[in-house]
């Protein structure tokens, strides 16, 4: 099943921003998860919801595209957009699968597209089995390594977390802002403020809540109810 890449597009001008949409629109596998002008307000999308591609453009205020990429810890697949030359080096240091010179046509637009949908398809592929890897956390004054595979979902509780395990439950000083960063997101889904559920074991939606696998029930967020469905139950058109 196939299904389309959400994109973030990311432009302080209005109708570079504009055109960008158009493209995005115009192709088939892809759809814009959101637009925005300020830097700052695309970390926090990035880090507040799953987004799979993501166009920035590099001369912006307050913080360029290339620090801005820097600075997220889960770095979706890249293009760069830009009317300056001089940065393709260091754009492609950060590992952008293209660099498009303004004004671009349609033509050069589908051309670094395909390039980022074959990584992106491989990602997705990859990703289609278990999570692998562990976390380390500190509990009971030990130090302790959960298998990521493992995890069923995490409760935010204080300044603490419960991670739930097929067969186990542990408690450890950590923000759930940071398990969301390093837990993958091919994985794992926030749905509430409190809680991080793992994919593999969610079995239905009822109501406003998720059934996991174990008689577990986790409340989802009224504003995330419906990314939370297109994430976990989209189906194609």
């Amino acid at each position: 099943m196939t299904h389309n890449f959400r994109c973030l597009l990311v432009d302080d001008e209005h109708l570079a921003l504009q055109l960008l949409e158009k493209f995005v629109n115009d192709t088939p596998g892809l759809e814009v998860a959101a637009t925005c002008k300020s830097p700052i307000r695309a970390i926090e999308i990035l880090q507040g919801e799953p987004i799979d591609l993501l166009f920035l453009d590099i001369q912006m205020p307050i913080l360029s595209g290339l620090n801005l990429l820097k600075s997220v810890s889960r770095k979706p697949v890249t293009i760069f957009t830009t009317a300056y030359p001089q940065h393709a080096l260091e754009a492609f240091e950060l590992d952008a699968v293209d660099y498009l010179l303004k004004p671009y046509s349609f033509d050069r637009f589908t051309h670094a597209v395909n390039k980022a949908l074959v990584l992106l398809r491989q990602k997705a592929e990859s990703g289609a089995g278990l999570p692998e890897g562990s976390l380390t956390v500190k509990a009971d004054r030990q130090w302790i390594n959960i298998p990521v595979a493992e995890i069923r979902y995490v409760e935010g509780w204080k300044e603490y977390v419960k991670i739930y395990l097929e067969k186990d439950k542990i408690i450890t000083l950590e923000s759930l802002n940071n398990l969301e960063n390093t837990l993958p997101a091919e994985h794992f889904l926030r749905v509430h403020k409190s809680y991080i559920v793992g994919r593999r074991f969610v079995q239905k939606m009822d109501g406003d809540n998720l059934q996991l696998t174990g008689d577990a029930r986790i409340p989802v967020a009224r504003a995330r109810k419906k990314e939370v469905i297109t994430q976990l139950f989209r189906t194609d058109d």
